[in-house]
């Protein structure tokens, strides 16, 4: 790029920036909620391989997608601060492309979610309408550090599991299923507190009272991790009840293993929140698996 160019504010929006803008990183958690969902009904996969598939791709690039590009346009002058280099703020994505964006997205998600059935379209309008509450004012949850954690642990773990087994099923999932589901969701509160860790300064600045903010990162890990650990145990507990021992005893194990990541984390709360990212949270997404084949026996 010449320096004429580089002085020459941008009418369209860089390619590259709009794949960063619906961040595909954040994609893995509503897809593999959804794929776990789907194991837990107990129908064979591979007789509804399409219907699996579509609501991976609807869970993840599309629905998660869409939230995270709204996100960014309503956190555009909190990144300001944050993260300048993102695509918004940094002029890459410039004037309200970032808002069409968000919208246009919200539309698709709308039109696939209507090819799963109804039960599929019902949950993708409160996927969409939990992305724009979290995000947008005058409502924006993520303002709290209670409501707006659990508010996305809602909508990336628990109804993506309760859609991917409803969808199959065609009607309601087991109340087990249900169960298992809004437990994983609710300890995923601890992962977004985690999550608030990277962005204190900006969220300081405007008014967003994350955890983080409010109470402290030593504080808020602690909460944080206190979650997660408790929402596991119920989980061990339930299976254990059920008749899956086996199955309870591995989530147990992963949890013995992430008690240890904890210890690490609590060195140095927001300098480690992102390598627990990488250890603590894989075992607690793998329990989630292993759950949802324990209900899949039960099914």
């Amino acid at each position: 790029m010449s320096a004429l160019e580089s002085l020459t504010p941008r009418s369209l929006p860089e390619p590259r920036a709009m794949l960063r803008l619906i961040k595909p990183v954040t994609w893995f958690p509503p897809i593999w909620a959804y794929l776990c969902g789907s194991v837990s009904a107990g129908v064979p996969l591979a007789a509804h391989w399409p219907l699996v598939l579509l609501g991976m791709v609807l869970a993840g690039p599309i629905v998660c997608g869409m939230s995270q590009a709204a996100n960014d346009w309503c956190d555009r002058h909190v990144d300001a601060v944050n993260e300048p280099d993102r695509p918004i703020p940094s002029g890459r994505i410039p004037g309200r492309w970032g808002l069409w964006i968000a919208l246009a997205m919200t539309v698709l998600s709308l039109a696939v979610g209507w090819l799963l059935g109804p039960w599929g379209f019902g949950a993708t309008i409160v996927g969409v309408l939990a992305a724009w509450a979290y995000s947008a004012e005058p409502i924006r949850l993520k303002r709290s550090g209670w409501w707006g954690p659990g508010l996305v642990g809602l909508s990336y773990e628990g109804l993506p599991w309760f859609t991917g087994a409803a969808v199959l099923l065609q009607g309601a999932p087991s109340f087990q299923t249900v169960m298992i589901a809004l437990l994983y969701a609710l300890g995923a509160h601890g992962i977004m507190t985690l999550n608030d860790f990277k962005a204190l300064e900006g969220d300081r600045l405007h008014g967003v009272r994350s955890l983080p903010v409010v109470l402290g990162p030593e504080v808020a890990a602690k909460i944080a991790c206190t979650v997660m650990g408790l929402a596991q145990l119920l989980v061990v507990s339930l299976l254990a009840i059920w008749g899956k021992p086996w199955h309870a005893l591995a989530v147990l194990a992963l949890l013995g293993g992430q008690v240890l990541a904890m210890r690490v984390l609590f060195r140095d709360p927001r300098g480690k929140a992102p390598w627990y990212n990488g250890t603590g949270v894989v075992m607690y997404v793998t329990g989630m698996m292993i759950a949802a084949f324990a209900l899949r026996g039960l099914a």
